[in-house]
C-alpha cells in the first residue's frame, strides 16, 4: 500500500512517515498543497494524508480539485482544528475521514486501514488494462478476448499487480500478497512466477505490459 502525506510540518510529516513504514506502507511525501495535487493526480497512491493548513494551497481546496478530477482516491484529513464545522467542511469537500491534532497515532492507523478495506470491497470485481481483463470472482483471465489459463499463484500475482494500478510492487510486497508469508529474500520464486505470467499474458501480445523495474519489483502498465 502507498501513501502519499501532504504535510508541511517536517516533524510531524516524519513521525508520520516512520509510523506508517513500521507497519510496511510505502510513503512519499510533499511540504504544499500544489505538489500535492500534483502528486495525487499523476501518482496511483492508495490513501492521501492530507493537511488542512498548507502553502501554495490548502487542503480543503487540494481534495475538492481532486474530486472534481473524478479521482476517488481515500483521504483522511488532518487539522489542528477539531470543531464541528470544519471537519464538517473537509467532509463536503471530499474528504472521507477527518482527524484532529493531536491525535493517537494507534488512532490513525485503525482508522487508516479501516478505510483502505472499505476501498478495496468498492474496488471493481473486473479489472482491465488495455485489452487485458480479470475477474476477481471467478479468475477468469482474457486478453484481446482469448481465455488464459492461470494456475492460483498466477491468478494472484496478476491481481496484485493490476491492483496496484501501475505503480511498482517490490517482490517483498508480491510476496506477502500472493503467498501470505515470508520467503529467504535470496528465493528467486517471485522471478521465477513473474516469468511464468509474463509468458502467458505477454507473449505474442502488443503492448507488453507487465514490466520489471530494476532493484525495485515489477510494475503492470502501459510503455509512457
Amino acid at each position: 500500500m502507498h501513501i502519499l502525506i501532504v504535510e508541511d510540518d517536517p516533524k510531524t510529516a516524519a513521525l508520520l512517515a516512520s509510523a506508517l513504514r513500521q507497519e510496511e506502507f510505502e510513503v512519499s511525501h510533499v511540504g504544499d498543497g500544489e505538489s500535492g495535487l500534483q502528486r495525487a493526480l499523476e501518482g496511483t497512491f492508495d490513501a492521501l494524508l492530507v493537511d488542512i493548513m498548507l502553502p501554495k494551497r490548502d487542503g480543503l481546496s487540494l481534495v475538492r480539485e481532486l474530486r472534481q478530477q473524478g479521482r476517488t482516491t481515500p483521504v483522511i484529513m488532518l487539522s489542528a482544528r477539531g470543531d464541528v464545522e470544519q471537519r464538517v467542511e473537509g467532509l463536503n469537500a471530499g474528504a472521507d475521514d477527518y482527524l484532529p491534532k493531536p491525535f493517537a497515532m494507534s488512532e490513525l492507523l485503525a482508522r487508516l486501514r479501516s478505510l483502505l478495506r472499505r476501498n478495496v470491497v468498492l474496488k471493481p470485481a473486473v479489472l482491465t488494462l488495455a485489452d487485458l481483463t480479470y475477474d476477481t470472482g471467478t479468475r477468469e483471465t482474457r486478453r484481446s478476448g482469448k481465455r488464459i489459463d492461470l494456475s492460483s499463484r498466477e491468478s494472484l500475482l496478476l491481481e496484485c499487480l493490476l491492483r496496484a494500478e501501475g505503480r511498482v510492487v517490490s517482490r517483498r510486497e508480491i510476496i506477502v500478497s500472493v503467498w501470505e508469508y515470508d520467503f529467504d529474500p535470496g528465493s528467486n520464486l517471485v522471478d521465477v512466477y513473474v516469468r511464468r505470467l509474463r509468458e502467458k499474458i505477454d507473449r505474442d501480445h502488443s503492448p507488453v505490459l507487465i514490466q520489471t523495474v530494476r532493484g525495485l519489483g515489477y510494475a503492470l502498465r502501459l510503455q509512457p
